[in-house]
């Protein structure tokens, strides 16, 4: 019994990683490691500071890799997908246009 699940476990694998692989799939897996590279360099950015932070590499991280999804979704027709990026690369846009505007008006307020 434990064997037939070892070799449904390989075969399942085999057939999601090898048989499949195409161009897409490649894509979709580049487009997962850029999002997940989001929590390491916001991991390693905390650690420096001492303390929970957010840096600007993260928003364009979870920006590249949000979008790099939604494309593998549209391409693939997986509405999943489609409607959680969709509307989180919203928030990631949205966050990074905050971050430009607090540092553009805090260079100006440094101006005067």
């Amino acid at each position: 019994m434990l064997i037939q699940y070892g070799q449904d476990l390989s075969n399942y694998l085999y057939d999601v990683f090898v048989a499949k692989f195409d161009f897409w799939l490649a894509f979709g897996l580049v487009a997962q490691l850029l999002f997940t590279a989001r929590f390491l360099v916001q991991w390693i950015s905390s650690e420096r500071a001492g303390q929970s932070v957010v840096p600007m590499a993260f928003w364009f991280f979870s920006m590249g890799g949000g979008l790099m999804t939604l494309v593998y979704g549209i391409v693939k027709r997986e509405p999943v997908i489609i409607l959680g990026q969709a509307m989180a690369t919203v928030i990631y846009v949205r966050n990074i246009m905050l971050i430009v505007k607090n540092h553009a008006s805090g260079s100006r307020t440094l101006d005067r």
